[in-house]
């Protein structure tokens, strides 16, 4: 996360799912304020019935001298 105060523990928001090149995705909490780093294959969000993971609760954010981290909680 950018700045603080975009979201706050408790929230829930939407969740983007990106792809690059070689099977690697990446994941955006909307409306753009995280974005993950890139995630392999074999660690892709998905739920129970294999389908892309859309929206989770933002559980923890920690503040690092890189910017704001945010931990999300996801139902499946």
């Amino acid at each position: 996360m950018e700045r603080p105060g975009l979201v706050k523990v408790g929230d829930e928001v939407d969740i983007r799912e990106g792809a690059l090149p070689n099977s690697v995705f990446y994941y955006v909490a909307e409306p753009a304020v995280a974005m993950s780093a890139n995630i392999p294959l074999s660690e892709r969000l998905l739920d129970h019935n294999n389908e892309v993971i859309t929206r989770g609760k933002v559980v923890q954010i920690d503040e690092t001298d890189r910017g704001y981290y945010l931990t999300l909680e996801f139902e499946d």
